[in-house]
């Protein structure tokens, strides 16, 4: 299933105007993550995705109706989820979606091996994960296909979206510049179900990187670094924005 091209322009050709409109309500500059959340509000006034920004929302307090582009499931999770979808009575998911069979692959001895040992262990999940994918219009990545955080920031991220997903690695998509959020099966299912996704405004924490990787280091040592100093509770609920001339020495998925 490739990218939604027409979706991508959609979300272009009105973000530049819901930037403007957040910047003046806020009274002051925005960061990246703060023009893709405002340009991706739940309109309240007619129940559908595009409202634009008309009050400043404060960080880590107020709650959000946001609309993301896309959603993503991996197959541990995608049962729960898909199964509830079902009861929703829709005849297609509202916002582009995929469903990624990889978890439940298990390394031990080979590829090959491995992959034939899933097929034989996991095929009622698989089988039924692809039937539900293809009778509501949802990509279909088979086992093998690929790791989902990976399919995903190659085939589907692009600046400026939103996108939510079942699986915690989802945020390997913010490396092309796109707020990508792990959620639960049941957030997932509103979005697909046309429903607005609510969410408490993140918090921002702006890290400013200088000078550049050395060879002895990698950016997983800068994670680590920040993590000791805000702690995983005082990363709860917020963005980690990276800026500064240090970040350009970084690749897309550092």
């Amino acid at each position: 299933m490739a990218f939604d091209i027409n979706m991508i322009k959609e979300v272009y050709s009105k973000f530049p105007e819901r930037v403007a409109a957040a910047r003046a309500v806020v009274g002051r500059p925005l960061t990246l993550s703060e023009k893709i959340l405002y340009a991706h509000l739940w309109d309240e006034a007619t129940d559908k995705p595009g409202g634009m920004p008309s009050v400043s929302y404060e960080r880590g307090n107020a709650y959000v109706d946001f609309a993301p582009d896309r959603v993503a499931m991996q197959d541990a999770t995608a049962q729960m989820a898909l199964l509830q979808f079902m009861q929703a009575g829709k005849k297609k998911v509202a916002v582009p979606s995929t469903t990624h069979l990889d978890h439940l692959i298990q390394a031990k001895v080979g590829a090959t091996a491995d992959l034939q040992n899933a097929l034989n262990n996991s095929s009622e999940v698989f089988n039924f994960l692809q039937s539900v994918s293809n009778k509501y219009g949802i990509g279909f990545w088979k086992p093998g296909a690929g790791i989902i955080h990976q399919v995903v920031l190659e085939n589907y991220a692009f600046p400026g979206g939103m996108m939510i997903g079942t699986d915690s690695h989802t945020v390997n998509a913010g490396g092309l510049g796109m707020v990508a959020i792990g959620v639960g099966g049941a957030d997932a299912v509103d979005v697909m179900a046309g429903m607005p996704w609510e969410l408490k405004f993140p918090k921002l924490i702006g890290v400013k990187l200088t000078g550049k990787l050395s060879g002895w280091t990698a950016p997983k040592d800068v994670i680590l670094k920040v993590a000791g100093i805000v702690s995983a509770k005082g990363g709860t609920g917020a963005i980690v924005e990276y800026f500064g001339e240090g970040a350009i020495s970084m690749s897309c998925t550092g």
